[in-house]
């Protein structure tokens, strides 16, 4: 056989390795840039799609509401403070993990940033106290799971109610008032308004921003999803399995420092159970945004977009003239819903 009637092994199926007669270099059509977009953000966009949808209905329900910017500046007062922590999430649900700390974190970080500001101390100081508070809990949470050999979902509950308890008997209650923080150049920064605009979401969309780059182009990101896929064949690939599990946690940490911080800053009160409410809400924007339980795989954005969808959802219900007795209703029903398209959307699942 001479070398030109030789086939091409390196070439797949039905691909052609040259010129086509008309002399066009022949693609496939799933080559196309667009396309190989779509599968590789589907559960991004499948989330999306249900976000404009829900708008959609709650414009054409209220459209005065709706069409004011009253509405979008409060819910983006409030927004980044979500972000912060469903973004770590995203990571340690990927590796295969669950951290339900997460709120009595937010809750005691924001008790040391109160502490410091209380005392008389710049509010800069009082943010890196409680970004250490928030880093050592978080690796404290994390070693208990990885090198304690216990399981995530019962340690991290475990820790939220053990955390939230100290604050509790210690506090006996009390909230602290920081009426000081108004005044500072903290505030203005992380807290204040820029054309209009609540200057705290241009902070949370550079922290998505930077975890997505970190979770999608950095080797962090990579050998998270790698152990969280496989870890047998993420040691015999040379990844610390342990560190990087622990380093998810302290992410977490790290994450809900800044939200408990922020939310101080927005009420100039910090409260005992600062980080209580934002337990369901949080999870529930990672599993809509498109991040399954089963690791290996998630999505930074669907879970931002996550965030959005369920931030809207009470505001839109309680704007279209239902009363707040929907508002858990429509809750379920958006996760219900989501988590379908994704089952449908994915390219696996097990």
């Amino acid at each position: 056989m001479s070398k030109a009637m030789e086939p091409d092994l390196q070439t797949p199926l039905g691909r052609a390795s040259g010129p086509t007669e008309s002399g066009k270099q022949w693609s496939h059509p799933s080559d196309h840039w667009l396309r190989g977009f779509v599968l590789d953000n589907r559960a991004s966009l499948g989330t999306l799609a249900v976000f404009i949808v829900m708008m959609a209905i709650f414009m054409i329900a209220n459209p005065t509401v709706f069409t004011t910017w009253y509405l979008y500046s409060s819910v983006l007062t409030t927004l980044p403070v979500a972000l912060f922590v469903v973004v770590p999430l995203v990571f340690v649900v990927t590796c295969g993990e669950i951290d339900l700390s997460f709120p009595a974190t937010m809750g005691f970080a924001s008790w040391a940033f109160a502490i410091v500001v209380q005392a008389g101390y710049d509010p800069f100081l009082g943010i890196a106290a409680a970004l250490l508070t928030g880093t050592l809990l978080g690796f404290l949470v994390g070693s208990l799971v990885v090198y304690g050999g216990l399981s995530s979902l019962i340690a991290t509950l475990g820790m939220n109610f053990l955390l939230r308890g100290l604050i509790q008997i210690i506090n006996e209650g009390k909230s602290t008032a920081l009426t000081s923080l108004a005044d500072s150049s903290a505030y203005a920064i992380f807290s204040g308004q820029l054309w209009g605009i609540p200057v705290q979401i241009f902070w949370a969309i550079a922290f998505v921003v930077f975890s997505a780059l970190l979770y999608n182009r950095h080797r962090f990101g990579a050998q998270v999803k790698v152990v969280g896929d496989n870890p047998d064949s993420a040691k015999q690939m040379g990844i610390d399995v342990q560190r990087v599990r622990v380093k998810v946690f302290v992410f977490t940490g790290i994450g809900a420092a800044i939200a408990g911080t922020f939310s101080v800053m927005i009420n100039f009160t910090w409260w005992p159970t600062a980080g209580d409410g934002y337990l369901l809400p949080v999870l529930a924007s990672v599993f809509v945004g498109g991040t399954p339980t089963w690791g290996g795989i998630g999505t930074v954005v669907g879970g931002a977009i996550g965030a959005v969808t369920v931030s809207f959802i009470q505001t839109g219900v309680v704007a279209a003239g239902l009363s707040g007795f929907y508002v858990q209703f429509f809750n379920g029903l958006i996760i219900i819903l989501s988590l379908l398209g994704h089952k449908w959307n994915q390219a696996r699942y097990r």
